[in-house]
């Protein structure tokens, strides 16, 4: 009798854990996927956001119809606060954010729902690739030329943003004097910018960098590559899928050739800071709060057979020049809020810092 209860209470369970997958590969049966990008067409993250929508829907069992809605403005701020206050919570829309992890770190009270109620599904860890004009130095042959560099301007979304933050850092560490200039709504108006030369310094994600970048402006010898951000996760650094087969040193490796010695000091552990956070988590795809299991689930191991998806890596390939890794498992939830914290006396600094731009 007791084996014949214990037998019957496992099916039981078996049967509802059948009956919850199946639930889960059915959320979007006769649904609609909207994809949120919160930056502007023609970017790095929306290069990448439409990449991933263009293959995602094959691996939703119900293979719903997916469509893209930009929402650019205030360094990925207004997609993000509009994912959070306003998109619908039932499955049908989630995020593909830039930033959104960093800005909930370094400028909370800028964030009008808790990032923490969101519902992240998967991460990809990214860097940046740094280029400057070059008609800011006589002669480009080596890092000790560029802190000759002359009426360096550098260009920016918006002050609290990482990006802005990292340009700053860098151009501290390494003493080169600089103006700033910020405020653009995406990559591709500082990239105009950058061309017209309001501007003679910037930094992008390897998408925008390969395809825009790299065979336009430093092909034509108007631009020159300075170095990229390195992998951190608070041990070691490591060098990102990205940045493969570009010829680029990582920061630290630029600084010690330029400065002949190791970077350190605060700039250097706020730089560090960033990187562990932004670099670990610069793509988010996230829902919004109390959105279903069910959708998260699907969605998630959606993301997870893009893996292996040939088309979607020979594509990829192509366009962005690597493919894009997601951290899909089921502890992405426990392990964002783990790592969205700083130490007060960290974050007043860099709070400070923001306020007080060279001008």
């Amino acid at each position: 009798m007791r084996k014949t209860v214990r037998l019957f209470a496992v099916l039981l369970c078996v049967t509802g854990i059948i009956s919850s997958a199946k639930a889960d590969e059915n959320f979007y049966a006769g649904k609609r996927l909207t994809i949120l990008i919160n930056f502007a067409p023609g970017g790095p993250t929306d290069i990448e956001g439409r990449l991933f929508a263009r293959h995602i829907a094959k691996h939703l069992a119900a293979k719903p119809s997916v469509i893209v809605q930009n929402m650019d403005g205030a360094g990925g701020g207004v997609g993000t606060n509009y994912l959070g206050e306003i998109a619908p919570r039932d499955g049908t829309f989630v995020g593909y954010l830039t930033g959104a992890a960093w800005r909930y770190v370094n400028v909370r009270e800028l964030s009008r729902s808790d990032f923490l109620t969101y519902r992240p599904v998967a991460y990809q860890p990214g860097t940046t690739v740094y280029y400057f004009r070059s008609d800011t130095v006589s002669a480009y042959n080596n890092p000790a030329d560029f802190l000759k560099a002359k009426n360096l301007v550098i260009g920016g979304l918006s002050a609290e943003s990482s990006k802005d933050m990292l340009l700053r850092l860098t151009l501290d560490m390494l003493g080169v004097q600089y103006k700033y200039v910020t405020g653009y709504k995406s990559n591709s108006d500082a990239r105009l910018a950058f061309q017209r030369g309001e501007i003679s310094m910037f930094s992008e994600s390897p998408p925008g960098y390969r395809a825009v970048v790299e065979p336009g402006m430093i092909a034509k010898g108007e631009a020159y590559p300075l170095f990229f951000d390195p992998g951190w996760n608070g041990n070691r650094f490591s060098e990102p899928a990205q940045i493969k087969g570009l010829p680029l040193p990582a920061f630290q490796e630029f600084y010690k050739k330029a400065k002949g010695a190791d970077p350190s000091g605060k700039l250097w552990e706020m730089y560090l800071h960033i990187l562990a956070v932004n670099g670990a988590m610069q793509r988010m795809v996230v829902f919004p709060p109390s959105t279903p299991d069910g959708a998260v689930q699907a969605l998630r191991t959606a993301i997870g057979k893009l893996a292996s998806d040939k088309e979607y890596a020979q594509e990829a390939q192509k366009l962005v020049g690597f493919v894009p890794d997601y951290e899909s498992s089921d502890s992405v939830e426990a392990d964002v809020r783990k790592a969205l914290s700083i130490p007060s006396e960290d974050k007043e600094w860099l709070q400070n810092y923001i306020k007080n731009p060279p001008r």
